[in-house]
């Protein structure tokens, strides 16, 4: 017997819990499909987990900067400990996140989905039907289709990692690589990332990624260039990465990350029997997140790859199909204004427009770019890498926001409510900002 419902999502992310939670309190009957526990990617083996473990990297970090200029004995991590705190933020999850659903009246189906129709799916060994379906299936690491891929270890595994290995190797140069080689570094790790091309953090404005690679750099992480991996061999306890342009390059590990990006988990849902187009792995929505082929699908979060894999974006995804839902297709995807921080130590983060997207549209700009390391906010806490750059078109508003150094992951905060709001780049030194914060130093930018 099939189960009816007025709606059912693949998934219960982010992107997935806001439109059912949504759509429950509107009155809808809602069903939701999840194969691994309750609460998805971020809430449990993702952002905020690692948020947990960057913060105690930091902290080494900064007491490190500080190391005769004050401090004595810079901390050092206890990885088993760091990991045991981590677990105390997600090892509740998925029962509190369950039992919201429950009392919301919701049913939450075990296993994995699949298509069997244009608005029927099977889930284990039963089968539900939606007036509406939502896929938020979110993403998995990209295959990388190499000799000797399962020796990888993907960022969900190495956040649940008891113990911390001697040598990890990066294979790719983005967001995960970073973030996670950081982390590593600080906690006594040997860290390597192999960066397949001569650019890192691709998206990111490449002068400050530069100076961010140095800063790694000084932390004791290897970057190497142009080396795309090629295999991966283990042998007894030692795992090594093939890389380079000429495959002869040979880097021993204990472990072997996965960093070279995530792809939307769509392929093993059977998308052909609910008439869903699909290309290259991408299923072909709207700007209403709605299936081209399938008026009743709506599509969320990373399995929407239409837009950047942040929560902040599943967020909005789920806000915007559970309105379109409800109210019928008014608000578009707009991917815009997002903010994009890359948690290292300092971090990286970005809004808006990279001068290479500006140069490209030929739009004509002021750009304020400076190295900031000799500044007082970053003497006082020992950073010795820090910077901006700042896009300000002829009108005087922003086009784009990049920074690095201690706050920027907050100070981008501001860079984006002037632009959502279209507040020209004055507003900034008009304000009475508190002295001394990080509101000051953007201050000081415009002056």
């Amino acid at each position: 017997m099939t189960a009816e419902f007025d709606l059912v999502i693949i998934g219960t992310g982010t992107a997935g819990r806001t439109v059912a939670f949504e759509c429950a309190d509107a009155g809808w009957s809602v069903a939701v499909a999840e194969e691994r526990p309750v609460g998805g990617t971020c809430a449990l083996r993702g952002c905020d987990a690692k948020k947990v473990l960057a913060g105690a990297a930091e902290v080494v970090a900064r007491a490190k900067g500080l190391e005769h200029k004050g401090i004595t004995d810079a901390p050092a991590i206890d990885w088993g400990d760091l990991v045991a705190f981590k677990t105390t933020f997600t090892e509740p999850l998925p029962e509190a996140m369950k039992s919201a659903m429950d009392d919301a009246g919701m049913r939450i189906f075990r296993g994995h989905a699949r298509f069997s129709g244009p608005n029927t799916l099977r889930i284990g060994e039963e089968e539900v039907r939606g007036q509406k379906v939502v896929i938020a299936s979110g993403a998995h690491p990209r295959p990388l289709d190499i000799p000797g891929e399962e020796h990888l270890t993907t960022s969900d595994q190495f956040l649940s990692a008891e113990a911390l290995p001697g040598r990890i190797v990066c294979v790719g140069g983005g967001f995960i690589s970073f973030e996670f080689a950081h982390i590593a570094a600080r906690a006594g790790a040997e860290v390597t990332i192999l960066n397949r091309s001569a650019r890192l953090l691709r998206g990111f404005d490449h002068d400050l990624v530069d100076m961010l690679a140095e800063e790694s750099r000084k932390a004791g992480i290897r970057i190497v260039m142009n080396a795309p991996v090629k295999a991966i061999r283990k042998t007894g306890d030692e795992l090594v990465v093939v890389g380079g342009e000429d495959e002869g390059q040979e880097f021993g590990a204990d472990m072997a990350l996965h960093g070279a990006g995530r792809v939307s988990s769509v392929e093993d849902l059977e998308l052909e029997a609910a008439g869903v187009a699909v290309s290259r792995g991408r299923i072909q929505v709207n700007e209403f997140l709605q299936s081209t082929t399938n008026p009743d699908i709506y599509v969320a979060g990373d399995a929407n790859s239409a837009g950047p894999q942040l929560t902040s974006v599943a967020t909005a995804d789920g806000e915007t199909v559970a309105h379109n839902l409800l109210q019928g297709n008014s608000v578009r995807a707009d991917y815009s204004l997002f903010p994009a921080v890359v948690f290292t130590y300092p971090p990286l983060a970005m809004v808006g427009m990279t001068e290479e997207e500006a140069q490209s549209k030929n739009l004509r700009y002021v750009r304020h770019f400076e190295d900031t390391s000799s500044w007082y906010a970053s003497r006082r806490v020992g950073l010795s890498t820090s910077g901006y750059k700042i896009l300000v078109d002829d009108d005087g508003f922003l086009l784009g926001a990049h920074l690095l150094g201690y706050g920027a992951d907050e100070q981008i905060n501001l860079f984006a409510l002037a632009m959502k709001e279209h507040l020209p780049a004055e507003v900034f030194r008009g304000i009475n900002w508190a002295y001394p914060t990080g509101g000051w130093d953007i201050r000081n930018i415009f002056v």
